[in-house]
């Protein structure tokens, strides 16, 4: 039984993302690992969030769900990262939550842990591999330890992101997660759980 412990913090407005974060969790379990799942704190004004009935929606699902804090990056010893791409760069709710991490970083409490990360744009050229760099440039800061999925596994020949693990929604925000996007997040958590166990001594 491993004793890595993960986080998987994220940002989900229509809930793409939050079903991804699910299934890490999951999977970082199976893993052995002892998981937090952490949704970062809503930025978006509550009439913008009422103008979309999905965001609206899953907004109310998830209103009780645990709030990510600093520690829950300080305390895990892999944290998996998803935000949804805007623009091709990381939501403001998750750089929000990243950009106040100063004083941990300052104390080098975020580094030499492991990282990844995850997205989910409408469209198949959507800046995707750009939002998982883009987040990518934090983990350096903090000196931290990116270990991508790459192509380590020949599944990931099927889903195609050796950055992260990524997820095309459509126009409408509703195609459904595949089999080979979910075999490619058990991968993933399966992988950074392994890599920290390493950095612990256990492997």
């Amino acid at each position: 039984m491993s004793d890595v412990k993960l986080s998987v913090i994220y940002y989900s407005a229509t809930g793409t993302i939050h079903k991804m974060a699910e299934r890490l969790v999951e999977a970082g379990k199976q893993a052995g690992a002892e998981v937090r799942l952490r949704k970062v704190a809503e930025l978006a004004p509550p009439e913008a969030i009422a103008s979309n009935p999905v965001w609206s929606r899953h907004h109310e699902e998830t209103k009780d769900e645990p709030r990510a804090t600093p520690d829950d990056v300080v305390w895990a010893d892999a944290v998996l990262f998803g935000t949804p791409t805007r623009y091709g760069n990381v939501a403001s709710q998750l750089k929000q939550f990243l950009d106040t991490l100063g004083p941990q970083w300052q104390q080098g409490l975020l580094a030499d842990k492991v990282y990844a990360g995850f997205t989910a744009s409408q469209t198949a050229h959507g800046g995707q591999e750009s939002t998982l760099l883009t987040l990518y440039n934090v983990i350096i800061h903090f000196g931290g330890l990116v270990v991508p999925p790459g192509y380590t596994d020949p599944l990931k020949f099927t889903d195609g992101n050796p950055y992260g693990v990524s997820h095309v929604t459509g126009a409408n925000n509703d195609a459904p997660l595949t089999d080979a996007e979910y075999a490619a997040l058990d991968h993933m958590a399966q992988r950074v759980v392994r890599v920290a166990g390493r950095l612990r001594g256990e492997g």
